[in-house]
């Protein structure tokens, strides 16, 4: 199983201190943590794409292209890229161009989003938004099988015979599609021969079993063999049990109340926390063993390839993130390799 990491790189209040991280500090930070994620041996990490003032990063591939530069071997991903509100011509040009500076590495993310400051943004009408994802990822796949291109849609320009340039490293520059639980997106990334990421941020896992049996079914009907499955999560990990649930629980606490308010859910209790944080639940907070011990009952679930942790989920110091790259590489990522290869 190939294990990573993904961030929003969070520039929210420090909620012990109160103080405010700068983004520039914060992509550093960042850059730093890539770093180490390669050098202790982690396979991907993927950064989002946000357009709010709690996030520092827009656009991913300019951070992803500096952490080309200081890693050797790890999987540069975005995390995702919002393709409703982007053009894919471009997102194929700036991956490719990343792909060609890596050696080969880099791969995208698509997804529809979970905010939706991008569409009005662009210029994009909401309502469109599963016809805007459904289209632009048909072009996306067009541009990657082919230099030169014909294609027409609804919301895009047409393209008459045209190439597209650079071309990417890899023959193919791989493409993930993200979902939250939606049965009609995991049919889809299905039908279209793609690997899929299944966002689990609530609720017991076997809650999402049948999304992975849909997305296998769909690409068993049009003739392929199962396309690779992820499952991503929020999680963080400390030396000791009780040090991880403290350490993450201001932050998270902090950071998912306030989106509950803009979306109207109900504030999480500490109870409700401590609760996600067992065997059936969906955050990863816990020490070595117990990370590594959910991760291996859920593969017994879904059967995937590849495992995702969100570091962090709310602002909390960089030397407690790092300290959990560490530990996730070097005590959780060699059980779970071990464990899985049989």
């Amino acid at each position: 199983m190939e294990l990573g990491i993904y961030t929003f790189a969070e520039t929210t209040p420090d909620p012990v201190t109160g103080g405010t991280i700068s983004p520039g500090e914060r992509l550093r930070n960042l850059l730093e943590e890539i770093e180490l994620a390669d050098q202790v041996g982690l396979d991907v990490f993927g950064v989002g794409e946000h357009h709010r003032p709690d996030f520092a990063v827009s656009s991913p591939v300019p951070v992803l292209a500096a952490a080309a530069m200081r890693t050797r071997r790890i999987r540069l991903t975005s995390a995702v890229t919002v393709l409703s509100s982007d053009d894919p011509v471009r997102v194929f040009q700036d991956f490719a161009t990343l792909d060609l500076l890596s050696g080969g590495r880099a791969e995208i993310m698509v997804g529809r989003g979970s905010f939706i400051e991008s569409f009005p943004l662009f210029g994009y009408d909401l309502h469109d938004y599963d016809e805007l994802f459904a289209e632009k990822l048909d072009l996306l796949l067009k541009l990657r099988e082919s230099e030169r291109v014909t294609w027409s849609g609804k919301h895009r320009a047409p393209i008459d015979d045209l190439g597209v340039y650079p071309r990417p490293h890899q023959t193919l520059l791989p493409i993930w599609v993200a979902v939250g639980g939606t049965a009609n997106s995991a049919a889809r990334a299905g039908a279209l021969n793609l690997p899929m990421a299944i966002a689990i941020i609530g609720g017991m896992p076997e809650r999402f079993a049948g999304l992975a049996e849909l997305h296998r079914r769909a690409a068993a009907k049009v003739g392929h063999s199962a396309p690779a499955l992820s499952i991503n999560s929020h999680g963080f990990i400390a030396d000791r049990s009780q040090q991880a649930s403290d350490e993450a629980w201001p932050a998270f606490a902090t950071t998912m109340n306030k989106i509950g308010r803009e979306r109207g859910w109900p504030p999480m209790t500490r109870e409700q926390f401590e609760q996600s944080r067992t065997l059936r639940g969906a955050n990863f907070v816990g020490s070595p063993g117990e990370v590594t011990e959910k991760i291996l009952f859920q593969h017994e679930i879904f059967g995937h390839q590849r495992f995702l942790l969100q570091f962090s989920v709310g602002t909390l110091p960089h030397a407690q993130i790092m300290r959990s790259i560490e530990l996730f590489g070097t005590k959780v990522a060699p059980v779970i390799r071990r464990e899985t290869a049989r």
